[in-house]
């Protein structure tokens, strides 16, 4: 259905004899498929339900105001300190060369009273992307920011400072795995409406590498959701213009704009499965040097997300602290690309090929950081930022072996089955080993986990985890190899990935959100079929999850509901995920 060069005439011709021209062909076929899959299940496709102000002016549903042809891409914040924040914005280029703009940050929305401001240069060099670190300003505070390219503003966005001293609570926003062709950002939408939040956390896969026929994107063209460019991403262009099309999403640049954002990259912001040497998704016969593509797609990252690099004579060095006064120390880890051993599979698995004591995930310099980190910290809480799975989420391996419908059914009905009536087949599935269903999560890693509970136990320290990847909801109790519980782990679904119910489309979702809990030991709760988003609320008392899910990201008519809220409590023998 792509138009074809040379068409215009013939479709001025068509037109005028009563037939669609091809934009009005798409949009008629998008509308029709939209309507046979809504119409069924109840969902309007009418309105659009991320639109709206939700509060401070920066809604979900359409850019905010101000948003011109010279910064389409709108205007972010990022990795604030008690004192500085990033800000970023990307200039459409007017003529090439290098540019120069400036910018400002106000205490009041209107700009009456200006607390800092400077200037910039961008060029092509950094892809007209612009990235500043506005400091001098003060802890726990709000501020409005905005960029001018000569007399032309662009859009102001909204921004906040992290507190110090004695912090009473703390509200951070959670997300993960936003899929461009997968459906509409109504996560992302839903968030910009917040006013209650602080700090958001992109936990990775703010991107996907793939092309028109990639993971999540069947129902693509049906929501005008294409991937551009349409091939799979390997140089630093390609990264860059997929960069650019999700920063044209209305919700995205609402998000960025409500909120500051503190983010870390996972394996699809480089390539599929991606470890330290190469990835899944990488061929170099065919798709040259991983490090090369690696490369580039750092790059693009570090140019289009406003990041704070820790140390810029390494640009693979993203793991970070931040710390909320006496409240809680965020540590935004690496899971993926500086220190990750190749992932092995099942059978290397169960013939012992993960459990080597010197296999990383982290890799040594980051695990000594992370040992000191933690020691050094006197907050409360203590919380990783993770892209995968710390907690064991070790499944029967008569299920993991072949994940169907009859073999969840059958160990559930032998679990089921009072002791003294099981039959010895069913108490050998009861009894059979049990193994990860994901081995590309802490899992397959367990002496990298083991030492960092271990070193989070023997400080006596409230370890919270967070981790998105798997698109799917969690919350887990974390225990060491000696079965204590040393913390816990809150972990949320995609914003518009495909989760279980596309993995496993013959059990349905609700059967499955209730079969995992009751398969997995330390897992607590489970939601395998909506895309969503956490809000982990800590105060000194408690550290509480509350999970939101939308009913659709094929409709920008939607709604959004509170799914679960659950909570634990600080302390040794405590941390325990729990009902609220």
């Amino acid at each position: 259905m792509r138009k074809a060069q040379g068409t215009e005439a013939s479709e001025t011709a068509a037109d005028s004899q009563g037939m669609l021209p091809e934009p009005s062909r798409r949009a008629f076929i998008r509308s029709a498929v939209l309507y046979a899959m809504f119409v069924g299940s109840g969902v309007s496709v009418s309105g659009c339900g991320g639109g709206g102000d939700g509060g401070g002016g920066f809604g979900g549903g359409a850019p905010p105001a101000g948003t011109g042809s010279l910064f389409p891409h709108g205007v972010a914040s990022g990795d604030p300190l008690s004192d500085r924040v990033i800000l970023w914005t990307r200039v459409t280029s007017p003529s090439p060369g290098a540019l120069n703009l400036s910018w400002e940050v106000a205490s009041d929305p209107n700009f009456g009273g200006i607390v800092a401001r400077g200037t910039a240069n961008t060029g092509a060099e950094q892809d007209y992307t612009v990235k500043v670190d506005a400091t001098g300003l003060q802890p726990a505070s709000v501020y409005y920011y905005r960029f001018y390219l000569g007399s032309e503003p662009s859009p102001t966005g909204r921004t906040k400072t992290l507190p110090v001293g004695n912090v009473s609570q703390l509200k951070l926003a959670v997300v993960s795995c936003s899929n461009f062709p997968a459906g509409y950002f109504n996560v992302y939408a839903e968030l910009a409406k917040r006013t209650d939040i602080d700090v958001a956390l992109h936990l990775g896969d703010y991107i996907y590498e793939f092309g028109l026929l990639g993971f999540g994107s069947e129902l693509a063209f049906t929501v005008d959701r294409e991937a551009k460019p349409p091939h799979e991403l390997i140089t630093l262009d390609d990264y860059r213009r997929r960069h650019a099309q999700y920063r044209t999403d209305p919700d995205l640049i609402a998000f960025h704009a409500k909120l500051p954002v503190i983010a870390v990259w996972d394996d699809h912001d480089v390539a599929d499965n991606a470890w330290s040497g190469g990835a899944v998704n990488h061929d170099p016969a065919t798709e040259g040097s991983f490090a090369a593509r690696r490369a580039a797609a750092m790059q693009a990252y570090r140019e289009w997300i406003p990041v704070r690099m820790p140390d810029p004579s390494n640009p693979l060095k993203i793991y970070r602290s931040f710390d909320f006064g006496t409240l809680a120390s965020l540590h935004m880890l690496d899971t993926r690309l500086i220190g990750r051993d190749q992932q092995v599979d099942l059978d290397q698995y169960l013939a012992g090929a993960a459990a080597g004591a010197s296999r990383q995930l982290l890799g040594a310099e980051q695990s000594d950081w992370l040992s000191a980190r933690l020691a050094a910290s006197g907050a409360t809480w203590q919380v990783l930022g993770n892209q995968v799975l710390m907690a064991r989420m070790e499944i029967p391996l008569s299920i993991a072996s072949a994940f169907t419908p009859e073999t969840v059914a059958e160990f559930l009905a032998a679990q089921a089955t009072p002791e003294a009536l099981r039959s010895d087949s069913q108490r050998a599935l009861l009894n059979q080993r049990r193994v990860p269903y994901n081995l590309d999560a802490w899992d397959g890693y367990p002496a990298a986990r083991e030492s960092v509970l271990v070193t989070a136990r023997s400080l006596g320290k409230n370890l919270v985890s967070l981790a998105g990847d798997t698109h799917n909801a969690w919350a887990s109790n974390l225990t060491d190899a000696a079965g204590q519980r040393v913390g816990v782990e809150f972990a949320t679904a995609s914003v518009s990935s495909p989760g279980f119910e596309r993995a496993l489309p013959l059990i349905s979702g609700p059967v499955l959100s209730d079969a995992f809990p009751r398969l997995v030991r330390d897992l607590r709760y489970a939601e395998t079929s909506k895309r969503g988003c956490l809000v982990l609320t800590l105060t000194p008392a408690e550290a509480r999850g509350d999970w939101t899910e939308v009913s659709t990201v094929f409709s920008r008519s939607y709604s959004a509901r509170l799914a679960a809220s659950l909570h634990a409590l600080p302390g040794a023998g405590q941390l325990d995920v729990l009902p609220v």
